[in-house]
């Protein structure tokens, strides 16, 4: 007679059932977030008000040559049908053709694409480094909470191009210590350009991610597990470093991951008051020249990134919490 399970594999048989659900949350929920936002920026942008026909063929163009033109485009495609005919280009690489540079998108996305990531990139380390470090600063020294709180209010209500304009007005005009504008060439000379840039695209995320941070350790400070631990005798730095830091965490790598996937929005603004020629400059040319094929590319790689960090920061989660583990493995 078959002898029945044993408790040890049946909760091996649990964790790995347990593992298979989380890994398919972590990868088929993007997926279909992926694809059904990439659906709707498709479906808004055919049934958007204007004609990229008529932009492309100048005034008074004839019935006969916007029928033709529009048949050569697959303009006169249901949106399903052309949405389809997107997304299996996609798949190999062929983002569509660009009706006013008359060149692939994909062509003219790559060069523009590492001014952007570089910029984010820049911008994102600033924010760790910068918001992180000043958090943790007001929080664990009380004597230093106010004068944070002050400057981290100063830098929310700061917007992203006005602290362009004083940082080129400043740094640039009146110094001389960093270029205006370009983005450079060679990796030195392009951070170098890209400097202020980050600086002004950093200000308001790294303010919001310090006073998140902040707040996070100075309500984890007060909690009675800390208390008991500091009666314990151990010393300060472990205190926190064990009992503080660890349990705040989670909030601080959620608003940190999620400054840094708002970064690629708000770096349209940046790099149009820096004249970078990134992937925001040319998103909004695309969009006043209705160029939608640029525009529908540039806008699904923004909802992609986004998804992709918001799924990292819940495999952080994960990892972080044990409580988030134990859940899994009894569902």
């Amino acid at each position: 007679m078959a002898s029945a399970p044993s408790h040890g594999s049946r909760a091996s048989h649990r964790g790995a059932l347990a593992a298979g659900r989380t890994l398919a949350r972590w990868l088929v929920g993007p997926l279909v977030t992926v694809l059904v936002a990439s659906f709707v920026i498709s479906a808004a942008l055919a049934l958007a008000p204007g004609d990229p026909v008529a932009q492309l063929l100048g005034p008074r163009p004839t019935a006969a040559q916007i029928a033709v033109t529009r048949h050569e485009l697959g303009l006169d495609r249901s949106v399903p049908v052309r949405y389809w005919d997107w997304l299996s280009g996609a798949v190999h690489g062929d983002l569509g053709f660009s009706i006013v540079h008359r060149d692939s998108v994909a062509t003219l996305i790559g060069p523009r694409l590492g001014t952007t990531a570089l910029l984010v990139a820049y911008a994102g380390v600033l924010i760790l480094v910068g918001g992180v470090g000043l958090g943790i600063l007001g929080g664990a020294l009380r004597r230093m909470s106010p004068l944070v709180a002050a400057i981290t209010g100063l830098g929310i209500a700061i917007p992203a191009f006005v602290a362009a304009q004083l940082l080129v007005s400043v740094f640039s005009l009146r110094l001389g210590w960093f270029p205006a504008t370009g983005a450079g060439s060679g990796l030195a000379d392009r951070l170098w350009h890209l400097t202020l840039p980050a600086i002004a695209l950093a200000v308001a995320w790294a303010a919001y991610v310090a006073q998140i941070t902040r707040t996070a350790i100075r309500d984890e400070d007060e909690r009675e597990h800390v208390e008991t631990a500091r009666a314990r005798g151990l010393t300060a730095p472990v205190v926190f470093r064990r009992h503080v830091l660890r349990n705040a965490a989670i909030p601080i790598v959620t608003i940190s991951g999620l400054s840094i996937a708002g970064l690629i929005a708000s770096s349209v603004v940046v790099e149009s008051a820096f004249g970078l020629g990134g992937l925001g400059t040319l998103l909004v040319d695309s969009v006043t020249a209705r160029d939608y094929n640029v525009v529908q590319a540039i806008t699904v790689a923004l909802v992609l990134v986004f998804v992709v960090v918001t799924t990292l920061i819940d495999v952080l989660h994960t990892m972080l919490d044990p409580r988030l583990r134990r859940g899994a493995e009894r569902a």
